[in-house]
């Protein structure tokens, strides 16, 4: 039965539903289970039986314990029941030529992965509340690089006992993803952009949870700071459903044979999406390799290459924004789980955070390679990977899947590793839509965003997603704008208003 401690050894341990109330430790370290549970033999048999509540509900109960049978099954049904999603696979796989299958995480009410886990997680926050007899309003805080903001948004939305703060780094958005937090109706929420990258609005989050003296001040204005980034391990826990679930969908198609390895390629930013997938292959998924695909905010390829994660470059704004990001929070749970040690995770941090860079040994590194393969795509090709895909598959990908496919085939190619191979794809093309109708060579022509949603549905026949539809008609209700050392204030402002 795993209980949770932090990655900087500062917190005894807690049960899950108090590591989701919190979202981050004390120490400022994240919370990871003290032992990761091992599927037995049948499992994944069981779990081809089952529909993705199903699976949702026997991978979930692997780690929240303290949880009942019931209570986990009442998230779960609330989360992905109904017509929430717009495909009743919830995460379908679909089979695409010979090469690779691609994992859809964006059938959810805001078109992004991140659905998958903010579904979710107010429900399982919800009962963590009433379970430890919580008496203080939870405020959400989060900063996005563009998804999580909209899709935290949606799921709390009028909870009941939690407010909900979104800072984005303003300019650092698509329109879409802008439109989609800022029309955000609800008497609990609040949106604002931050006159900065995203790196910004996430560090200044961070100092805020790590502020004691400011979170005392919440508190007796009877408030508690939690978060909906993958910090909070009640975000990162639902991620490992879906990886099991392609596993399943491929056995039950006969694609493979059970215990069979496959490759994951993951698009990766903040390191949340690809680290549940580690989790997956920790509890006994036949996981080869996971592939780490970015884009030319290449943190995380040089650091898997080298051995030293360095922040200190040049930050570029792409075409694949919710993957422009220089510090990848998760990574510190995997440095962890690694090395076993909070005191030399606690110094990488410290580095990090001083220095901006800190280096792991050749052993660690070793065993780190022996797991992960990265690599990353530049604007031209990522926009090339689309059109390419587009016109000999009649596939269309968005501009972060796109970058997963291009690594995807650089792996293939440098290792010759031809393992069934999944591609994690985590957007709609529709909420990048200008950058895939440039992919496409077509011209934009002074297009507005809806009037680009209509050109792109005419050349693939994919249905609008109608929440876009409706964006066109929403209020814009958040537009207020704060530079980074304002961020405490308007925290403190919403928290007492």
């Amino acid at each position: 039965m795993p209980e949770y401690i932090s990655t900087r050894g500062g917190e005894n341990p807690i049960s899950s539903a108090e590591a989701i109330i919190k979202g981050i430790a004390e120490d400022g370290g994240l919370f990871v289970p003290t032992e990761i549970p091992k599927i037995p033999r049948n499992f994944i048999n069981q779990l081809c039986e089952g529909d993705y509540e199903f699976r949702a509900e026997n991978v979930l109960g692997q780690f929240l314990t303290d949880y009942t049978d019931t209570e986990i099954t009442t998230c779960v049904a609330r989360a992905y029941g109904g017509s929430r999603f717009d495909n009743p696979r919830r995460a379908p796989l679909r089979v695409i030529g010979d090469s690779f299958s691609v994992l859809e995480l964006w059938h959810g009410p805001t078109s992004a992965f991140k659905d998958m886990a903010l579904q979710i997680l107010p429900h399982l926050l919800n009962k963590a509340m009433k379970k430890l007899n919580e008496k203080n309003q939870i405020m959400i805080l989060v900063a996005t690089s563009g998804d999580t903001g909209k899709a935290a948004l949606e799921g709390f939305a009028n909870v009941r006992g939690i407010k909900i703060l979104v800072f984005y780094p303003d300019g650092g958005v698509s329109k879409i993803q802008r439109l989609q937090m800022v029309t955000q109706v609800g008497k609990n929420v609040e949106v604002i952009g931050v006159n900065g990258n995203f790196d910004d609005a996430q560090n200044g989050v961070k100092k805020i949870f790590n502020d004691r003296d400011f979170n005392s001040k919440l508190e007796n204005l009877g408030v508690k700071l939690s978060s909906a980034n993958s910090i909070n391990w009640g975000r990162l826990v639902p991620q490992i459903v879906y990886y099991f679930s392609a596993y399943a969908d491929l056995l039950a198609r006969q694609k493979i044979q059970n215990g069979e390895e496959i490759n994951f390629c993951v698009p990766t930013g903040n390191f949340g999406n690809i680290l549940a997938a580690y989790y997956a292959k920790r509890m006994g998924l036949p996981i080869h390799k996971l592939i780490c695909a970015s884009n030319r905010n290449d943190v995380l390829t040089d650091f898997f290459r080298t051995g030293k994660y360095d922040r200190n470059r040049e930050f570029f704004k792409t075409i694949s924004p919710s993957m422009d990001i220089l510090i990848s929070s998760n990574l510190e749970r995997l440095l962890y789980h690694e090395t076993g040690d909070s005191a030399r995770v606690k110094k990488f941090m410290e580095d990090l955070s001083t220095t901006g860079s800190y280096e792991i040994d050749s052993e660690l590194h070793e065993k780190l390679k022996s797991i992960f393969w990265a690599d990353f795509a530049a604007e031209d090709e990522t926009l090339d990977t689309i059109r390419r895909v587009f016109n000999s598959q009649k596939y269309l990908l968005d501009t972060h899947s796109a970058v997963a496919w291009n690594v995807a085939e650089k792996y293939q190619t440098a290792t010759g590793d031809h393992r069934p191979l999944v591609v994690v794809s985590t957007a709609s093309p529709y909420k990048f839509s200008p950058s895939v109708l440039q992919a496409l060579g077509k011209r934009l022509n002074d297009m507005d965003e809806f009037k680009m949603l209509e050109r792109l549905h005419e050349i693939s026949e994919i249905p609008i997603p109608k929440h876009f539809i409706d964006l066109q008609s929403a209020a814009e209700i958040h537009t207020s704008i704060c530079e980074k050392n304002e961020m405490e204030f308007r925290v403190e402002r919403f928290a007492n208003p």
